[in-house]
């Protein structure tokens, strides 16, 4: 007899403007069908979602700003119906079953920050709904013209800051019912750094395409990526510890 979860087997994807997946997301979208048989996918695009739906997403999507349409479309989607959200970019490298047992999760991208490329809520979570809800007072286009750029990732860790959150990277679990785990077991790539921190814990890998940064930005993440996997991230962090004590 199969277990009684609270989250659903569904897993949740945005898929905005049109164009057609990267091979490397192809790639990551495949290990999902491997290593979660048995949930059902949706995709969430201009075909089901009404863009209209407030004036943050509107406007972020008119200014083509995809990744910043999801970061809301993933809480609806979570809201409405239950369930796991990934980005794209995300590799699943081992089962989600045993988050399904929560009211609702995530984790830590590193000790400082809350990640949301793998997150998961019951149908219409309370937590899920505090998310939402921060969208309706808030615009993209701020009125000197320009976007506000601000992460989710800040948001949603700044407001779970205030329900007790520590901003220590460790396994925490709050009193509105979320768990919040270590970055080894969804982020363990340190994509600012270029450190790779995968762990027997690791359940998904956040590639980070970073589709929401300028080139040059995502260029030198991926030197970085390169000179972590010839060094090591040990190496790394003893480098910028001699060099932040040299100043």
């Amino acid at each position: 007899m199969e277990a009684a979860t609270n989250i659903p087997r569904i897993v949740h994807y945005c898929w905005f403007g049109r164009g057609e997946k990267p091979s490397k997301m192809v790639k990551c979208m495949r290990s999902w069908e491997k290593h979660l048989v048995g949930y059902q996918f949706i995709e969430w695009n201009e075909d089901n979602f009404d863009l209209a739906i407030n004036r943050y997403v509107i406007e972020a999507y008119e200014a083509k700003k995809y990744a910043f349409v999801s970061d809301y479309v993933r809480l609806y989607a979570l809201y409405t119906h239950g369930g796991i959200y990934m980005d794209t970019d995300v590799e699943v490298v081992k089962s989600l079953d045993p988050f399904l047992l929560h009211e609702a999760f995530s984790g830590f991208e590193d000790e400082k920050f809350l990640q949301s490329g793998t997150m998961g809520a019951a149908k219409q979570h309370h937590w899920i709904k505090e998310l939402l809800d921060d969208y309706d007072s808030r615009s993209f286009l701020r009125p000197d013209g320009t976007y506000d750029l601000t992460t989710n990732t800040a948001v949603i860790t700044a407001i779970c800051n205030k329900h007790g959150l520590v901003l220590n990277g460790s396994h925490q679990v709050l009193q509105n019912g979320v768990v919040f785990y270590p970055r080894d077991y969804f982020s363990p790539y340190d994509y600012i750094n270029g450190g790779i921190f995968r762990t027997d814990n690791s359940h998904t890998i956040h590639h980070f395409a970073k589709s929401w940064l300028p080139a040059h930005v995502r260029i030198r993440g991926e030197v970085k990526r390169l000179v972590s996997r010839i060094v090591g991230p040990k190496a790394i962090a003893k480098m910028r510890k001699l060099l932040s004590s040299s100043h």
